[in-house]
């Protein structure tokens, strides 16, 4: 098995790493992941997404990526959350691992990861959502976050039409 090595994602980030970042993107969609894209989602739409998202991010906040013999297999995002009333906490979105890698331990640790730069930047409280009764929200429990609640009807899966509901959590660290 190759080993899987965790790094921020430079910023700016390389060409290479933007289209490997959008195929993992397309591929979280085309696979029923919730995560903000519809099915119709296309390579060039996630390119910039992910230009336009690495662009305008906070300066602290933290793109980390999961690559196997180079190749970006995983991802996921630590954002300083934008009011002036909560300099303790970030954000976390967009895990992301490819369908081929799943099930390997790589969403854990990019977790993981996003845990300890939060920490290492004096961050102290981490919140998420994601989408209710799906793998992430298994992944969220097993690692200790807290559940907060549902949002009924949040938003509609890939497909464009099919409602689901949101789950709330948070961690302190």
């Amino acid at each position: 098995m190759t080993p899987i090595v965790i790094t921020p994602l430079p910023r700016p980030a390389a060409d290479p790493d933007i289209r490997a970042l959008a195929e993992l993107l397309r591929d979280a969609v085309q696979s029923g992941a919730a995560v903000s894209f519809l099915a119709t989602l296309t390579v060039a739409e996630a390119e910039a997404w992910w230009r336009n998202a690495i662009a305008t991010a906070h300066p602290n906040a933290v793109f980390l990526v999961a690559r196997e013999e180079g190749r970006i297999v995983g991802t996921v995002q630590v954002h300083p959350a934008w009011a002036p009333n909560q300099p303790h906490r970030m954000d976390l979105a967009k895990l992301l691992v490819h369908r081929e890698v799943r099930q390997g331990g790589i969403g854990s640790r990019l977790m993981v990861a996003a845990e300890e730069a939060a920490r290492a930047a004096g961050y102290t409280l981490l919140t998420l959502d994601c989408k209710r009764g799906g793998a992430a929200e298994r992944l969220y429990r097993k690692l200790g976050w807290t559940f907060v609640g549902i949002i009924p009807n949040f938003a509609v899966d890939p497909d464009g039409v099919t409602p689901h509901d949101d789950a709330l959590f948070y961690k302190p660290l």
